[in-house]
């Protein structure tokens, strides 16, 4: 009964220390991105574009929340992302209608 304790126990220590090494870790990232580029981390600006080369993976169309029509005058066909010869698009996997739209719409030109 008692070593079943101590099991339990050792258990319950080591996930508290793994959690606090990995906040611990997830700290200092973001100490060293401000650092870097001399701006907060939560200050850096958000982009709609997605990743860049060095980042070639697409997300799938769910991800993007990809639909087959446009939301207003934003569709795939005016957007930065769009490849028109083939339908597809940089960031998003698959056929994507020219009258479709996602998340990562952005206006060409």
């Amino acid at each position: 009964m008692m070593k079943a304790h101590v099991l339990q126990r050792r258990t319950i220590l080591r996930g508290a220390l793994a959690a606090g090494c990995t906040l611990t870790l997830w700290g200092c990232k973001a100490k060293q991105e401000e650092s870097s580029t001399g701006t907060p981390a939560s200050a850096t600006p958000t982009s709609k574009t997605p990743p860049g080369p060095a980042q070639s993976a697409k997300v799938s169309q769910a991800q993007a929340q990809y639909k087959g029509q446009p939301k207003g005058d934003q569709k795939c066909g005016n957007c930065v992302n769009f490849i028109a010869g083939s339908n597809t698009c940089k960031v998003v996997e698959g056929q994507v209608s020219p009258n479709g739209w996602c998340m990562f719409w952005v206006k060409a030109g």
